[in-house]
């Protein structure tokens, strides 16, 4: 056994030799044959085990059982090392083939490709980017109790002028309209097999929670611009007699300076323009008769990208249509508003619960919001439509 064990060292100092050489070699083959070389080594080396323990006058296996147990100690991942993430960017960027450690002997099934791919690597699910969180943050937020009635007023107080020692006429303050928010309710479930869930825990717990913030995120932005408000907060654009219109023939310099004078001077501060980023870059290179730029692009203290059109905050959405020759004319392509004059009202914030359905044994994360929302005031908003034919 030993003249055998010697000569399998021996055949194996010779095929790396063979590999470390520059001449061309059937990796496979070779590999097949490492693998019998190795078996066979093992089994000589494990027979040869068993006959020392017999000739100390021990039958075989006592040693094992004699030794204490070790500590037990958790599976490595191998998949998940230093050493694999480097061969694989060997096996990806120069073709070289993976160490014989990191390969089964089993055959590959369409289902297990993704075992290939590093866990690091696997872990980082790549998803279509979407544009959303511009325009929540902007909204005045308030947490009043369902069904309660707000008052507002359209009538403010004058003040008047009057001689020393006179006084002035009593003003009442109507309150004449009111307020009355509803409670709608938004609901994002998704749901995984147990097995996922227990194979894939590091990739899908953070993926999911935040694919559904993501989802109810946008899901608010979209009804707080064009919600019906039915069985959902009402939009800044859905009341369509409410706000000014102007319509445009072509996105000029024009185009700005109408919708800026039906803007009334008390909503000045505040007010921002609500557009696509294909509209906006239409803006982008146009100047006025003095040839200022009427748009501009500058950096903000986060380093972050800050949009102007004359001056104005520019909010980008893609909840609105750009504005093209094809566009209807019915439809408003931007607008200008002061978004504190519409109200989210939410009185019960995003919770996320899990719970295991007993039927099917998926796990399901369930995120459950109750709100609704209303503009309050339209007095800021100015609505840019594209002109008929």
């Amino acid at each position: 056994m030993n003249a055998r064990l010697a000569e399998i060292r021996k055949r194996k100092e010779e095929i790396r030799v063979q590999l470390e050489g520059k001449e061309k070699v059937d990796l496979q083959t070779i590999e097949a044959e490492l693998r019998a070389l190795d078996e066979e080594q093992k089994e000589i080396e494990k027979r040869q085990n068993m006959a020392n323990a017999i000739n100390l006058g021990n039958p075989a296996g006592v040693q094992e059982r004699q030794k204490p147990a070790a500590p037990e100690t958790k599976k490595k991942n191998i998949f998940d090392s230093e050493e694999y993430r480097n061969a694989f960017m060997a096996y990806v960027c120069r073709g070289e083939a993976l160490p014989a450690e990191f390969r089964a002997n089993e055959t590959t099934k369409t289902t297990d490709i993704g075992a290939l791919v590093p866990q690091v690597t696997l872990n980082k699910i790549i998803e279509k980017i979407e544009a959303w969180g511009m325009i929540l943050p902007l909204v005045n937020r308030t947490a009043y109790r369902t069904g309660m009635i707000i008052p507002t007023s359209t009538i403010k107080p004058v003040a008047t002028w009057v001689a020393e020692g006179a006084g002035s006429d009593k003003q009442k303050k109507t309150l004449d309209t009111s307020i009355t928010f509803g409670h709608y309710k938004l609901r994002c479930a998704v749901s995984v097999t147990l097995e996922t869930d227990y194979m894939a825990y590091s990739a899908f717990e953070a993926a999911l929670v935040d694919n559904m913030s993501e989802a109810m995120g946008k899901a608010l932005e979209t009804a707080i611009i064009k919600g019906t408000g039915s069985g959902q907060p009402q939009g800044i654009l859905t009341e369509d007699t409410k706000g000014q219109k102007v319509t445009v023939a072509a996105l000029d310099y024009q185009a700005l300076i109408k919708a800026e004078a039906e803007l009334p001077i008390e909503y000045e501060n505040g007010a921002v323009w609500c557009m696509t980023k294909k509209t906006f870059m239409q803006f982008v290179g146009m100047v006025d008769k003095n040839g200022q730029p009427i748009a501009n692009v500058t950096r903000g203290l986060a380093a972050a990208p800050e949009r102007y059109l004359l001056g104005r905050r520019v909010v980008l959405t893609n909840y609105l249509d750009s504005f093209s020759e094809t566009l209807e004319t019915t439809k408003v392509f931007a607008f200008l508003y002061n978004f504190k004059d519409y109200t989210l009202n939410t009185n019960f914030n995003i919770g996320v619960k899990i719970y295991e359905d007993n039927d099917t044994d998926d796990i399901v994360r369930k995120s459950i919001m109750v709100c609704d929302g209303k503009p309050v005031v339209y007095d800021s908003l100015v609505k840019l439509l594209r002109a008929g034919e």
